[in-house]
């Protein structure tokens, strides 16, 4: 897969899809890469062009530079404008979606619609509790924490399923292999700010999706950006944690095509 120079970092990507159809870019969560995309990608490969891209600080991507929201959204900016993707919808899963909200209020120009999945517009609610976790990640890397943020980032009903046990034990082999890089990643996830002031002056059109099970952020807090921006669709995916687009990819599919093309 290829990379590119940007914002003084390299950002690794992947484009793929029908060549001039409807384009879509996806930000992916926290302790995941692009390719938590892929059983999306497989359902929307046939209708879109899309982007996906590894944010910096995680992947295959460079891991210098400030791993704030600010930064990384600047990071999809500038990608979305070099490879003359906009104006593109924009899709983001948790920190993916803390990018795509702050896409659609800052860089309006490059996005037709902002896509929301297991996320918030506001300022981290879990602080105190996620504080030390982020700490601990820094210094000693995730080993110590795995059953803890596969907890976070997975509903319920996945660990019941035995026909998932394959997808759970190749992200939990994944975040193992993280090393104490993904503190500073973290970091930047729950010491960001509000951006509900912005997205009260939001004009893209906006999908909200929330987790019927998200361990991290409530079915409130995806309701708050819709009721925030004054417009838009809230839905929630029954039997899907936080990690929405990779849990329940049929469902998000479907939603993201009608949404498309409405």
């Amino acid at each position: 897969m290829p990379s590119i120079q940007i914002n003084d970092t390299t950002i690794h990507y992947l484009r793929t899809g029908v060549a001039g159809g409807p384009r879509l870019l996806l930000s992916h969560s926290l302790f995941f890469d692009l390719s938590m995309f892929e059983p999306l990608i497989e359902l929307l490969k046939d209708r879109f062009e899309i982007v996906a891209y590894d944010h910096r600080g995680q992947g295959a991507s460079g891991r210098k530079g400030a791993l704030d929201m600010d930064n990384l959204t600047r990071d999809a900016a500038a990608l979305i404008a070099a490879l003359d993707f906009g104006p593109c919808q924009v899709a983001g899963n948790s920190m993916g979606g803390f990018v795509a909200l702050r896409l659609a209020a800052r860089y309006p120009h490059l996005v037709a619609g902002c896509i929301v999945m297991g996320s918030s517009a506001d300022l981290e609610h879990k602080l105190a509790a996620f504080e030390p976790l982020v700490e601990d990640l820094a210094r000693n890397g995730p080993a110590d924490h795995i059953d803890t943020l596969m907890h976070i980032m997975f509903g319920d009903d996945i660990f019941s399923d035995p026909a998932r046990e394959p997808l759970l034990a190749h992200w939990r082999s994944k975040m193992l292999d993280l090393d104490t890089g993904i503190g500073a990643a973290a970091r930047g996830v729950i010491h960001r700010q509000s951006v509900l002031p912005e997205i009260a002056l939001l004009e893209v059109p906006l999908l909200v999706l929330a987790g019927e099970q998200d361990h991290a952020y409530s079915i409130e807090l995806s309701q708050q950006i819709v009721d925030t921006s004054g417009h838009g669709d809230m839905y929630v995916i029954p039997g899907a944690g936080h990690s929405v687009a990779l849990e329940a990819p049929e469902a998000v599919a479907q939603r993201i095509g009608d949404f498309a093309e409405a």
